[in-house]
């Protein structure tokens, strides 16, 4: 900014004021200054705008998993609104472990970032660590899962609903023995699709057995081994609700391995944005959750919590619906 203030003959204040599109400089000063930069290869440096301003120009994004289709939607909708921002996104993710999400979120609270965003883990259970960050008030926003026993901002989605809808999908459709596949006993998003999903078979009067809510955790071969067990054994289900999509296609290749006709022997509905289902065979019946949306709002609180010092960002709880979409792995032939 100096060699462009010497050679124009104007104040280094000037220059800095042209080139953030200041009021207080002349259109024709600007136009100026901008054909001078350009001319001269000259750009803004952002990160002593930053240190200037005391920003980082820069927010987290805390994520359990990439291979759901779900956080990736998420991330386009959230990267949107930082780049309008003129902001940086950092993505982190946890896989899935609590100790990781601590240690994540110990980084992220030295004044690297100046907002969070984050889906927490599946073994995920206490909220210390979010609760360090709002202390010093860095802002949150939890979307998609969420800590229930923590005062902070959230986008979701009508979990509780989708849960009942699902299963009542697979009774209208001929189904008697459910059972709903959860990745978690702790992530309040599997809590609320199971109790949606035994509160249709409660209205419904049928009676849950020992497999209606099945926890698949571990490695992907014991999940698989699970799952097998459930689908062959003395009385496997004829309807499954798989809250999140690897379960729906764990299912699919152990039906596959076993000959288990889908829809005639077992139906599936499951969780997911995923946009291969029409495709699959059969077609893939899904709950299909607006994660563009989600991650998009969730951003826009984000920066509303970052901008507005005053703003009372832990009183918003945004829920946008999800649509169940109905295809052939689920209807009654």
């Amino acid at each position: 900014m100096k060699e462009l203030a010497k050679e124009l003959n104007v104040s280094v204040a000037t220059v800095s004021k042209a080139l953030r599109d200041s009021h207080e400089i002349s259109e024709q000063t600007k136009k100026t200054i901008l054909e001078a930069a350009s001319r001269l290869n000259y750009t803004m440096n952002p990160y002593a705008s930053s240190l200037r301003n005391k920003k980082s120009k820069t927010i987290a994004v805390i994520l359990p998993e990439v291979a759901d289709n779900f956080f990736s939607l998420a991330i386009n909708g959230i990267q949107s609104v930082a780049e309008r921002k003129a902001y940086h996104v950092l993505i982190y993710l946890s896989h899935e472990k609590f100790l990781n999400e601590i240690s994540i979120v110990n980084e992220c609270n030295s004044g690297r970032v100046d907002g969070i965003l984050i889906s927490v883990t599946s073994e995920t259970t206490n909220a210390e660590h979010i609760k360090k960050l709002l202390d010093e008030n860095i802002p949150v926003v939890f979307f998609d899962r969420k800590i229930e026993d923590i005062h902070a901002a959230s986008v979701t989605t009508n979990d509780y609903e989708s849960g009942y809808q699902a299963a009542l999908h697979l009774i209208d459709n001929g189904c008697h023995n459910l059972a709903f596949l959860s990745i978690s006993a702790s992530l309040s998003i599997c809590n609320k699709r199971a109790d949606g999903f035994k509160a249709a078979l409660i209205e419904k009067n049928i009676n849950e057995t020992g497999n209606a809510i099945v926890e698949c955790r571990g490695t992907n071969a014991e999940v698989y081994a699970q799952i097998k067990k459930l689908l062959t054994g003395d009385n496997p289900p004829d309807g499954i609700v798989a809250s999140v999509e690897r379960l729906a296609m764990t299912v699919y290749l152990i039906c596959n391995e076993t000959n288990v006709s889908i829809p005639d022997e077992l139906k599936v509905i499951v969780f997911s944005t995923m946009e291969t289902a029409p495709i699959l065979n059969p077609p893939l019946s899904t709950i299909t959750q607006p994660a563009f949306e989600i991650g998009k709002t969730a951003a826009e609180l984000l920066f509303k919590g970052i901008e507005k010092k005053k703003y009372n960002l832990a009183d918003e709880a945004i829920v946008l619906p999800s649509v169940l979409v109905a295809r052939t792995s689920s209807l009654m032939s």
